[in-house]
């Protein structure tokens, strides 16, 4: 679901992809023919040459098929007041094409964008098609791009009938233009607007989609291949996360190649659903396609944690053919997201290395909190060694260590020990974010470095998201300088160990360390006021169970907990 680059148009004779490995028979859904009705100006178009064939887009099928691209009845109902206002019924929401609504008096449409596209590019024909605009190719006619090819996202102002809409157009723009540049993300080159439309001017990538691709390896790719794509994938999404920009429609469709040749990069399209958000907030819109939208997307309070999941599923088709989370309605597809474990017992996954199988694991966890970022997972085993990138800044280690400050003199204690179990690849991680906040000849960073770092690297869309403030409330912290054994301790994450197979060791090594450097005898009352519980909380009922009866000292269930850095709320629901 998005704006940009929709389903290419194909021709009838092209045969039907199917890919079975199981005898399983499903009712395959039908095929509807695009709208060809399109608002451009014909002035626009060349005449000289004629117009393709229009038919349905051919059927895909998948080991378990993939209908058309269809989120759930009332992600459409969200997504149509979005763009239409508000209706009593979400089957209602839809305004037809080139009607007026009441939503739109009042609503100025005027961009500021430059009205002389027409001068600049001549349009060949449409190329695709999404739920809200089309896609063209067009050859520029003057200026830097001159006899060059590229394509131009158009968005009928008729579609535009709330402010909402408009601002997610307006909003589109400043992604493109802010993060443009990186290697993995469709060059952005111009906007344009007139009276019916808005034209977004961008780089034509003619190798087609990662879907497609997929279906062309017989419907799954090799591990070395999968490595491939994966890592091209998380180097743009890593990207976005930094600058504070959630794609929120990651999937196969929305990854372009640049040309047909094998070795051609991958690109992500369709920034037409992302939005801004900053490291310590949360988004609660509904927006995503089916099946690759995360749990706590439906939950209605998510952040860049929800990309990950996406990328987890596109990880789980590339390597097995088939998806993670299914049903034949779509009801069922987001009850399977909620409440099912994905599939690792069947083939291929027996097959493959105990790595990529932790990978894509950690990345399909439930609970945001576990899941890996994008840095990490690049820093994953499975990925380790198979690439060259400089691994970005992870704003996961602002948040931690913002977290680490702010948390009593015990908790830092216990977070200690942990460290103190991370394996060589988890330190491996850790190092490279350290050496990215730019430590002084003596191995000490102070909470400066952490805004340095950033700025290093930020853009507009930086600012725009508010990700600036975020940094500056950090280096504002009053805080003594770090080396790396206690930045460690304060950029770990006890619920990504906590993910893991070998947590269990991790925590009983970590209380055996604390018993010898940290445990002590400890009452009720101060490890109340340790954790900052106020005189409502029954803190003799909720930590009772924190000390050992035996010498009163913490007690491994009480360690685990503290180590997690709980709340009073928590706390009361204990």
């Amino acid at each position: 679901m998005g704006l940009c680059h929709g389903k290419p148009i194909e021709h009838q004779s092209k045969q039907s992809l199917q890919i079975t490995n199981n005898n399983e028979e499903e009712e395959a859904p039908k095929k509807t023919p695009l709208n060809l009705f399109s608002p451009l100006p014909s002035s626009l178009f060349k005449t000289s040459s004629s117009s393709p064939s229009v038919t349905p887009t051919p059927l895909r099928i998948f080991k378990r098929p993939f209908p058309p691209p269809s989120p759930a009845k009332h992600i459409r109902a969200f997504l149509a007041r979005r763009r239409h206002g508000s209706s009593t019924k979400p089957d209602q929401a839809s305004i037809p094409e080139g009607s007026s609504s009441e939503c739109e008096v009042g609503l100025d449409k005027a961009f500021g964008f430059s009205k002389q596209f027409g001068s600049y590019y001549e349009i060949d024909g449409e190329v695709g098609r999404g739920h809200f605009g089309f896609t063209c190719s067009a050859k520029g006619k003057k200026g830097c791009l001159k006899g060059h090819d590229v394509a131009v996202k158009v968005i009928p102002k008729s579609k535009m009938t709330t402010a909402i809409a408009i601002e997610d157009v307006r909003r589109e723009v400043k992604i493109l233009k802010a993060l443009t540049g990186h290697k993995n993300l469709v060059q952005f080159y111009d906007a344009f607007e007139d009276d019916e439309n808005v034209y977004i001017v961008m780089e034509l990538l003619k190798g087609g989609e990662l879907l497609d691709k997929i279906l062309q390896r017989g419907g799954k790719y090799s591990e070395e291949d999968a490595k491939k794509v994966m890592v091209q994938i998380l180097s743009v999404v890593a990207y976005c996360h930094l600058q504070g920009v959630v794609h929120r429609d990651l999937k196969p469709e929305n990854f372009l190649f640049t040309t047909k040749d094998e070795s051609s990069p991958l690109k992500a399209i369709d920034f037409g659903l992302s939005d801004y958000v900053r490291p310590d907030e949360r988004l609660n819109d509904i927006v995503g396609s089916a099946y690759y939208v995360a749990p706590e997307v439906l939950h209605r309070t998510y952040g860049t944690e929800a990309d990950m999941w996406s990328i987890g599923v596109i990880a789980y088709i590339l390597l097995c053919g088939s998806r993670p989370f299914w049903a034949r309605s779509e009801s069922g597809i987001f009850r399977a997201v909620l409440k099912t474990e994905p599939n690792f017992q069947e083939a291929p996954w027996p097959s493959l290395s105990p790595d990529v199988v932790d990978f894509v694991r950690l990345l399909l966890n439930k609970d945001y909190r576990k899941r890996l970022t994008a840095a990490q997972a690049l820093c994953h085993p499975w990925l380790a060694g198979s690439h060259e990138l400089k691994i970005p800044s992870d704003m996961i280690i602002y948040k931690l260590v913002k977290l680490y400050i702010m948390s009593s003199s015990l908790r830092k204690s216990a977070l200690s020990a942990l460290a103190k179990t991370l394996t060589v690849p988890q330190l491996s991680y850790l190092r490279e974010q350290f050496n990215l906040l730019g430590p002084s000849k003596n191995g000490y960073i102070s909470m400066q470095n952490y805004k340095t770092a950033i700025m290093k690297s930020s853009t507009k869309a930086t600012k725009d998201s508010r990700v600036l403030d975020f940094v500056d409330m950090i280096s504002c912290l009053q805080y003594k300088k770090l080396d790396f054994e206690e930045f460690c301790a304060s950029a770990l994450s006890v619920y990504q160990l906590e993910a893991m197979e070998t947590w269990e060791q991790h925590a009983r090594r970590a209380y055996e360390l604390f018993e010898k450097d940290g445990n002590r005898v400890i009452m009720i009352e101060e490890l109340a006021s340790e954790l900052g519980l106020g005189p409502s909380v029954p803190v003799h009922v909720v930590l009772q169970d924190w000390i050992r009866h035996s010498d009163g000292k913490l007690s491994f269930l009480g360690f685990v907990r503290l180590l997690h850095g709980v709340s009073s709320r928590t706390l009361q629901k204990a």
